[in-house]
């Protein structure tokens, strides 16, 4: 079976970091026989033919996350970067079942496996690069936030006077948190979604970098399952996960409030995260 979250919008950081250890388990040093994509135009970011010829023979041998953007090593040293959008996903099998719905792209193995990559809304994207850290940079994308230091995360962060809510959506600031994982982190943190991001104190700042990692991590470690996400996670609010939660605070004293900030649905507490006044 596909291993996305049927729960999510979208494949967040925990997913990608999923897909990239499911990935090391299945796929891993066995020569490509083929690669075929059903709508190149659409779904590659090099010329298929030539996509073909290079990975024809080749084997992936690492692999690289750096928020939700996955680099598999190739040993022809070019690097497979693969993006999966709003609903991508991968499965491997077998020669003698029927290819996943939607598995627009897929590497065939010499061995008689496949791995193929779900594209139900073709917002996913494969490409090769030769360079992750320069494709990244040209991108702008920030440090993973799982790795992103203290001071570089400060800095980042007071550069903006936008809401904090979208300044850490922005993947110039920190790569890898959507949308739930933010109101979340915010929610851990108290501070509240509207604040200026420029306005954070040392201690806001502090708590944030601190509640991202625990989020980001602590849902990895439950492989983006979140009915195994601890009680006090405002996702349940949501309905996610565990539904006895829905519309409720985890901390009991509130409903929870939902608005929108930056155009993004975001949920969190008026008695936990409250608006600062100057």
């Amino acid at each position: 079976m596909p291993i996305g979250n049927p729960l999510s919008n979208m494949p967040e950081l925990p997913e990608v970091e999923t897909y990239r250890r499911y990935l090391e388990a299945s796929s891993m040093n066995q020569p490509i026989a083929e690669f075929t994509c059903e709508d190149p135009r659409k779904l590659l970011l090099n010329d298929y033919d030539e996509m073909r010829q290079i990975l024809r023979g080749a084997q992936f041998i690492e692999t690289y996350r750096v928020g939700k953007h996955l680099f598999i090593k190739t040993d022809k040293t070019s690097w497979v970067y693969m993006h999966f959008g709003m609903t991508g996903d991968l499965h491997y099998f077998s020669e003698h079942e029927e290819p996943p719905r939607h598995a627009r792209m897929i590497f065939y193995f010499t061995n008689g496996f496949r791995l193929g990559f779900i594209c139900p809304r073709k917002f996913e994207r494969i490409g090769l690069v030769d360079d992750p850290t320069e494709f990244l940079k040209k991108k702008g994308i920030a440090p993973d936030v799982l790795l992103i230091s203290m001071e570089a995360f400060s800095k980042n962060l007071k550069r903006k006077k936008s809401a904090i809510k979208s300044v850490l959506l922005n993947q110039t600031v920190v790569a890898g948190l959507g949308n739930w994982l933010v109101d979340d982190v915010l929610y851990r943190s108290r501070v509240h979604p509207e604040t200026l991001a420029s306005d954070m104190t040392k201690g806001d700042i502090a708590a944030i970098h601190a509640a991202m990692r625990y989020i980001v991590q602590t849902t990895i470690d439950a492989e983006a399952n979140y009915d195994l996400l601890p009680d006090d996670f405002i996702l349940h609010a949501r309905g996610w996960g565990k539904p006895q939660f829905s519309g409720k605070c985890p901390c009991g004293k509130e409903a929870i409030t939902m608005i929108r900030v930056g155009g993004r649905a975001t949920y969190f507490c008026q008695n936990r995260q409250k608006l600062k006044q100057k």
